[in-house]
């Protein structure tokens, strides 16, 4: 996938610009990629998830207090449309343990039973019990301020597969790309902004 060795080679770059030379080379010494068995669990899951997501996955297998070689990790390699803003990967079996928390806590929100205070994006569907979310990044605030889930259940406007941003005060859904080598792209257009000095830990 060459989507993912772009990505992978801009985001070390960035961590190298910006003096995190050691937290970087930390990082790729202990972190290790999804087993086979958890990335076909993940497969039976979502049938439908893209192969970018799974070579992310498999080069590292979440960043989000994972524990690699004894030692819980924390790790910024995403980011989204809220500029210099980081998020964390989720592992394989993050994404499965919180498969039902996009319509636990935003089921009210995507059946627009607040729309006077929440704005959902129009490619949203709006019957919650259709929601089919991939959960697979947390922001750096623990995912109290913004989560990232990839959509398999848009509504007629929507594509499937298309990356959704929930933002907290004042909260918002909103569709931030069409697919998520497209949010990758726009990542890597945006100069990997999330990574910086004052976000490297």
């Amino acid at each position: 996938m060459k989507i993912i060795e772009e990505y992978v080679s801009r985001l070390k770059k960035a961590y190298y610009d910006n003096d995190g030379k050691e937290s970087w080379d930390y990082f790729e010494r202990v972190m290790h990629g999804a087993s086979k068995e958890d990335i076909n669990k993940l497969k039976e899951e979502y049938t439908n998830i893209p192969d970018s997501l799974i070579k992310l996955l498999e080069y590292v297998d979440g960043t989000y207090w994972r524990e690699y070689e004894g030692e819980k990790i924390t790790f910024y390699i995403l980011g989204s449309d809220v500029n210099e803003y980081p998020y964390y990967l989720l592992s394989v079996n993050q994404i499965l343990e919180s498969k039902n928390e996009a319509v636990d806590f935003y089921a009210d929100y995507v059946n627009r039973e607040y729309s006077d205070e929440v704005e959902v994006d129009e490619r949203i569907t709006d019957c919650a019990n259709n929601m089919k979310w991939l959960h697979f990044s947390d922001c750096m605030n623990n995912g109290g301020t913004s989560q990232l889930f990839i959509d398999f259940s848009p509504s007629v406007k929507g594509i499937k597969g298309q990356i959704v941003r929930f933002l907290h005060d004042p909260d918002e859904i909103q569709v931030i790309a069409d697919s998520f080598d497209n949010y990758l792209q726009m990542l890597i257009e945006n100069g990997i902004d999330f990574i910086n000095e004052d976000t490297i830990e």
